[in-house]
Parts: structure tokens; sequence; C-alpha cells
């Protein structure tokens, strides 16, 4: 299961960790402020109060075994960009950044995150379930507990017809479009085999959809 360290507990950071939290991942929160910490120590696996540019804390905290990084620091540009050095000097995969303007976003990526996310047009909740989807391309809350997404096709797929895979009775989901090149097959057949590539609508309570990415 991934390992997932967010640095920076204002607003956008919560909600990130909330979320990751909520869906089961192990969280590990950082922000130099002890109230933020406070307030955000039940809804993590653990929060510890720590300077985020202090490289040797970081390494203290074990940082290279995490396998995603999310940089949520707020108006400090400076920490923010050293926050996001360290996580990727320390070995970790997948560093997030949050940027303030487009400036601060191209720092971000020539020091090495891997992806910079702006608050004003992600909400945290949704980067959160994206960063623990290795298929869901996208995902769209229809209920409390249920979801539609977009998911590539996986390999075993290939090939075989919606009736030959029993994705209802195997994953809990069902096909509600296929999307092949640009056309889209909207409520397709038993019969309609699924091609290399093909991206899958679905919709599936969100535990069945978790267990479909893991």
């Amino acid at each position: 299961m991934k390992q997932f360290v967010v640095i920076g507990c204002g607003r956008f950071g919560t909600s990130v960790a909330e979320t990751l939290y909520d869906l089961g991942y192990d969280v590990l929160a950082i922000d130099k402020s002890e109230e933020k910490v406070q307030e955000i120590a039940d809804k993590v696996t653990h929060a510890v109060q720590a300077d985020a540019i202090d490289e040797n804390t970081l390494k203290t905290l074990g940082l290279r075994n995490f396998d995603v990084a999310v940089v949520t620091i707020g108006s400090d540009l400076q920490a923010s960009i050293m926050a996001t050095l360290i996580a990727k000097e320390l070995g970790i995969k997948l560093v997030i950044s949050k940027a303030q303007n487009e400036l601060h976003a191209k720092v971000l990526e020539k020091t090495g995150a891997d992806k910079v996310v702006f608050p004003e047009r992600d909400m945290g909740s949704r980067v959160a379930r994206n960063l623990v989807s290795s298929n869901i391309l996208d995902y769209i809350e229809f209920a409390p507990d249920y979801s539609i997404v977009e998911i590539t096709a996986i390999k075993e797929w290939e090939g075989k017809t919606l009736n030959e895979l029993r994705l209802p009775t195997k994953y809990g989901i069902n096909v509600i479009a296929i999307k092949h090149n640009k056309e889209i097959n909207i409520s397709p057949y038993a019969n309609d085999v699924i091609d290399k590539n093909d991206v899958l609508i679905v919709i599936g309570h969100n535990k069945d959809l978790r267990n479909l990415d893991r």
C-alpha cells in the first residue's frame, strides 16, 4: 500500500491528508505550526511538528520510505521550493507541489516536482483520490458511497467481451460507456469487445473501485 507524506497543513494540505487517510492509506502530516499539527493529529496516521526545510529532520522522520510527497506549503515560497527539492533528493518517487502562480510553478518544476497543482483549480479531495489511483483517469462522486470513474483497460481485459469479463461479478462495477480512440460507445452490449487502450466509464461502490485500483 502506498504511503503519503503531506508537508504543510493549511486548508488544502489538510483536505488532501484527511481524504487520503479516509481512503485507508498511511499518511504522515508535517507542519511547523504546533496548533495545526494538533488539529490534524487524530485525522491522519501520524502528525509531526517540524521545519520542512530542515533536511536532517526530514531524514530522521524517514521520508525516503514514502512513495508520494505532497508539498502544500502556502505563502512561504522558499520553504515550498526547498521542501520539494529535499523530498526529491531523499528519493521520493512522486512529488506533488502546490503553486501560488505560474512563475512559482516553473521554479517547482525545475526544482524537481513531478506535478504542480493550483488549489484554485483542484479540489484537495479530488487531487487526493487521483493520487492513489494508477488506473483511474478521472473521478466523479455520484453519491456518498458510489462513484463514476474512467479507467484504462488493463491487459487482461484486452480482446475479451464484457460478458466474458463479468466485471459486475468479479469487481462489483458496471460499465456505462466505452471510449475507443475518439469514439464513445454509450450503453455497450455484453458482446462488445475491449481493445487495447480503451477507456471504460464505470460506476461502482467506492470500496470496489479502490480494490480494483490496487
